[in-house]
């Protein structure tokens, strides 16, 4: 801004404004920045990096410091926080020679496990001490999930019967022989949750005939117990049944039965497969 006064020519600096320079996602501690639409998947560590310019440099005798204080949450699509927000304090000497130095503030954090696909945001504060400003702004990133669509009550989705447990597709046809391993896999959702987001759930199985007799049960085949800061969405089931050698080829029907501790809820599932 240019100011006359008196006929002299006065020059008037405009005064430092707080600003956030780059926020940014690395795949591991100060490594290349990533594209925004870079995908995380659940369970990876994430880091950030935060650069400051525009900050006041408070000057005292014959030293320079800076100090800024920082804040950071992580939403997920539904903004809801995924670990508690994080702060943090810079103090710091600026010395004569580091008058284009920008402050850095780094953190990281994990997505959780069984994390819903979508885009999750990074909103940032940051504030100057000594200048009084504030700056802030906001980071987004997608992340793929495994896809369980959410239930108000207790439900088991994606029934997939498969050839062997570490199959990634599930079976067109059910269909098996005496003497094979019948795999199943399946994700509980729907739960109810107690204090500190803490649920409990366990699954049973049963074999029916045709007729509807009962030729095998296994009423708790698994069972599991969590709490965390992040509620779990859902449970990952698997199930396995050896099929005896003499078993009759017919046609079949797997009773699937899982309860919800908490919510004292109960879902079954009746799936067709094959023996020839």
């Amino acid at each position: 801004m240019i100011v006359s006064l008196a006929g002299a020519l006065v020059l008037c600096a405009q005064p430092k404004q707080l600003t956030i320079e780059r926020i940014a996602l690395h795949q591991f501690e100060d490594g290349p920045v990533l594209a925004p639409t870079h995908e995380f998947v659940p369970g990876e560590t994430i880091y950030f990096s935060c650069r400051l310019t525009g900050y006041k440099v408070e000057k005292k005798e014959d030293e320079q410091h800076v100090k800024l204080a920082w804040q950071m949450r992580v939403t997920d699509p539904s903004g809801m926080l995924i670990e508690k927000e994080k702060s943090g304090r810079f103090e710091d000497d600026v010395l004569p020679q580091d008058k284009n130095w920008m402050p850095k503030f780094l953190s990281s954090f994990v997505m959780p496990p069984f994390a819903p696909s979508g885009i999750y945001r990074i909103p940032v504060k940051v504030k100057d001490e000594f200048g009084g400003t504030e700056a802030g702004a906001e980071l987004t990133f997608p992340v793929r999930g495994h896809e369980v669509e959410p239930s108000e009550s207790l439900v088991a989705r994606n029934f997939q019967f498969l050839r062997a447990e570490d199959d990634s597709v599930g079976l067109r046809t059910a269909t098996y022989h005496p003497g094979d391993m019948l795999w199943a896999r399946f994700d509980i959702t729907g739960y109810k949750f107690g204090e500190n987001n803490r649920f409990s759930v366990d699954y049973g199985l049963a074999v029916l005939t045709a007729a509807g007799q009962e030729v095998f049960s296994r009423p708790v085949a698994a069972s599991e117990s969590a709490e965390s800061f992040y509620p779990q969405r859902y449970v990952p089931g698997m199930l396995s049944l050896s099929l005896d050698r003499n078993v009759p080829k017919a046609s079949y029907t797997l009773l699937v039965t899982v309860r919800d501790q908490t919510g004292s809820q109960i879902w079954e599932s009746r799936q067709a497969f094959q023996v020839e």
